[in-house]
C-alpha cells in the first residue's frame, strides 16, 4: 500500500517539474506520467539504496551532497528506461530532482504513518 501511495506522490512530482522546466517534458501523455512515476517510484525502492551503500565514501566526503546526484541519477534511470519522458541535461535534471523532492517533501506530513496504526 505504502508503494502506491509514493507512485501517486511521485507521478505528481514529476507533472510539477515537467509543468515548471522547460527541459523536462512527458510529451503531453498522461500515461507516460504515470508509467515515469511508477518507475521513478521502482528505481528509488530498489536501485537507490544500492547506490546508496555502493556512494557511502563520497557522501561522506561530500557531507550528504552526494545524494542529491544519486537522485538525479535515478531521474535519468527513469528517463532512460520510459519513452515519451525526456530530461533534456544535467541541470534540467538536477533542477527536476530538486522540485521532485521539494513537491515530496511537503506531500509527506499529509501520508498516512503506517508505523503509527500499527502502534496504535
Amino acid at each position: 500500500m505504502q508503494l502506491l501511495v509514493r507512485w501517486a506522490c511521485n507521478v505528481l512530482a514529476l507533472f510539477v517539474a515537467a509543468w515548471l522546466l522547460g527541459g523536462v517534458g512527458y510529451g503531453d501523455d498522461g500515461w507516460t506520467l504515470v508509467l515515469a512515476g511508477a518507475v521513478f517510484t521502482l528505481a528509488n525502492a530498489w536501485v537507490k539504496p544500492i547506490f546508496t551503500v555502493l556512494s557511502i565514501p563520497f557522501i561522506v566526503v561530500t557531507l550528504g551532497l552526494f545524494l542529491f546526484v544519486i537522485n538525479i541519477l535515478m531521474l535519468y534511470l527513469t528517463d532512460w528506461i520510459v519513452t515519451g519522458f525526456e530530461i533534456e541535461g544535467f541541470w534540467w535534471g538536477a533542477a527536476a530532482a530538486l522540485i521532485v523532492s521539494l513537491v515530496n517533501a511537503l506531500l509527506n506530513p499529509l501520508l498516512p504513518d503506517e508505523q503509527r496504526r500499527r502502534d496504535g
